[in-house]
């Protein structure tokens, strides 16, 4: 009988561990590499997105939508790497979008028109908009077998490979080409797809505790594969609720990185070094929220940490953008950055959590949704009005993050 059952798991393609297995921290240590990969080629793309634009010679409108395809590949595909993460396994998916994403990050030099640019995106777009979906499939697998809520960590670890993957564009903008920049960074994203890569394919996804299953585990690991299957047309409907919350978060995150120079130079008076620093000083103090996550989901619980996050970001952007000293625009920044910080991989979490890759795929669609919805919602809004009160609307969309999560928090413990 124990034989028929090891046949039976390694047919299901599961792996039934316990919190202690050193597999897992294996697994951990790979998708924390992906994860940060991940932010280290995308911050490698955008800081050389001026040197395209002059190779392509396209226009600001023009360039504008050909950068469009990067979102427009990634939330076309993101509901298909769900079927793909249920049909193949998260692990498999992970590796293989990984890949085409370092290929994808070194065609954008070639093409030598606004037009060719942006179907170009579209490749690299629809694998940045894969691999997120795959990892946070397999991010989810991973929090349940270790009945801890570190899903925070792995976006703490893409934010810091962000910020290494800017730093390093910063430094070779002036000295290297761009083809060779990003042909560079194409040989790294390969070479540790291949590393970590191993580590994922050579171990299946974990299958939760017994403890976790049967539901007597904490409730940060709530959550089983068997429950998912189960999973009834209102989990499905919470996982929009949870996609809602994802939206919030990233219309802020997006509204900040493409605005908030702009109202420092504007309306505060910076110069241009000092309103750069304005989003280095949002982007750390996201990258510290999320290191930290862990440890204040452990303490105040999922939907605590949503209304606490989701006030925090209220009250730093109405404190940004409404007040006329640099300094109180800097600590708006900061407060905004460390709500937003743990919103949107507690809000993934919770989906992948009760639907698996498709609750992530819905809920991920939704996010880019909003960092799609939200560059151009300020604009529009600072035409009619003004910037700093199109950037209040970035303070009620973390507000009513908060309120939802406080309103459905009944209806997510029925769940």
């Amino acid at each position: 009988m124990p034989t028929l059952n090891k046949i039976r798991t390694a047919l299901r393609g599961e792996q039934r561990v316990t919190p202690a297995d050193p597999s897992l921290r294996r697994l951990r240590t790979a998708l924390t590499v992906f994860f940060a990969l991940d932010g280290f080629l995308f911050a490698g793309w955008v800081v050389r997105i001026p040197s395209i634009k002059e190779r392509t010679g396209a226009s600001a409108g023009a360039l504008g939508l050909a950068l469009l395809g990067v979102s427009a590949g990634a939330v076309a595909v993101m509901m298909l790497t769900g079927r793909l993460c249920r049909r193949f396994g998260s692990h498999p998916v992970t590796v293989v979008t990984a890949a085409v994403l370092a290929v994808g990050i070194a065609l954008p030099p070639f093409a030598r028109s606004a037009p060719a640019l942006g179907l170009v995106l579209l490749v690299f777009g629809a694998a940045y908009g894969g691999i997120n979906v795959a990892m946070n499939s397999a991010a989810v697998d991973l929090v349940t077998a270790l009945r801890r809520p570190v899903m925070p960590s792995f976006h703490a670890a893409y934010s810091v490979g962000g910020m290494l993957g800017a730093g390093l564009g910063g430094l070779v903008a002036g000295r290297l080409a761009v083809t060779h920049h990003l042909l560079m960074l194409t040989a790294v994203g390969l070479v540790v797809t291949v590393v970590a890569g191993r580590v994922l394919l050579g171990h299946p996804a974990p299958r939760a505790p017994e403890a976790v299953v049967s539901g007597s585990g904490p409730r940060s690991g709530s959550g089983s594969a068997s429950r998912r299957a189960k999973a009834p047309v209102r989990g499905r409907g919470l996982v929009v609720v949870f996609g809602l919350i994802a939206l919030c978060s990233s219309y802020g995150e997006g509204a900040l990185a493409d605005w908030g120079a702009l109202h420092l130079q504007q309306d505060i008076g910076a110069g241009a070094g000092t309103a750069a620093i304005g989003y280095s000083v949002f982007a750390l103090a996201m990258t510290v929220g999320r290191l930290s996550g862990t440890a204040m989901l452990e303490r105040l619980g999922q939907t605590r940490t949503l209304v606490f996050g989701g006030a925090t970001a209220a009250v730093g952007m109405l404190l940004a953008s409404l007040t006329p000293a640099l300094w109180a625009v800097f600590v708006g920044f900061a407060l905004t950055g460390l709500g937003l910080a743990n919103i949107f991989p507690v809000a993934i979490g919770r989906a992948g959590e009760l639907t698996g890759p498709g609750g992530v795929a819905a809920a991920s669609t939704f996010g880019y949704g909003g960092m799609l919805l939200g560059p151009p919602a300020i604009g529009l809004l600072a035409d009619r009005f003004s910037l700093p009160a199109a950037l209040t609307t970035v303070a009620v969309l973390a507000a009513m993050s908060a309120l939802i999560s406080g309103v459905t928090r009944g209806w997510t413990r029925r769940v």
